[in-house]
């Protein structure tokens, strides 16, 4: 599947004879948990606080950009509207990268870890991902010796 267009109707994802995208193709299509269908997002382990880690990475270079978390109604809106869509667990409210700061983050796929308590948003980020106005959440390293 290539991520060029994430939100057609046969969005490449294998499925079973009734439609339902399989556990196992990695990509959910964009009438699974937007439509509130079981499927791809059941084998998620959300944790006590009903969150998953998300994390955001640059499509094209490989960049990790950010971690947030998201409930299933982020996951839900994220994959209803191709905008990275999470919850914020100190405001206790949604938020969609770039609504207000301009800096949008278009999600082209999303993906879960082998053990589901992750997920991975392949994005094309417009300008800065980080709050603090840097490329990334993940600019600061320390060398190992």
């Amino acid at each position: 599947m290539t991520p060029a267009d994430p939100h057609s109707e046969d969005a490449g994802v294998p499925s079973d004879d009734a439609g339902v995208p399989s556990d196992d193709a990695g990509v959910p299509s964009d009438n699974d948990l937007a439509a509130g269908r079981p499927g791809w997002a059941d084998t998620l382990r959300w944790n006590e606080s009903g969150l998953v880690c998300a994390v955001a990475q640059q499509h094209d270079t490989g960049e990790v950009l950010m971690v947030a978390w998201m409930d299933p109604e982020a996951l839900r809106r994220t994959l209803a509207t191709g905008r990275g869509t999470y919850w914020s667990r100190s405001r206790e409210v949604y938020w969609v990268k770039g609504e207000t700061s301009g800096n949008i983050q278009r999600v082209l796929e999303v993906r879960h870890d082998c053990d589901g308590d992750a997920v991975l948003l392949l994005v094309d980020q417009t300008g800065p991902a980080c709050h603090t106005g840097t490329r990334s959440c993940f600019d600061r390293s320390r060398s190992i010796s």
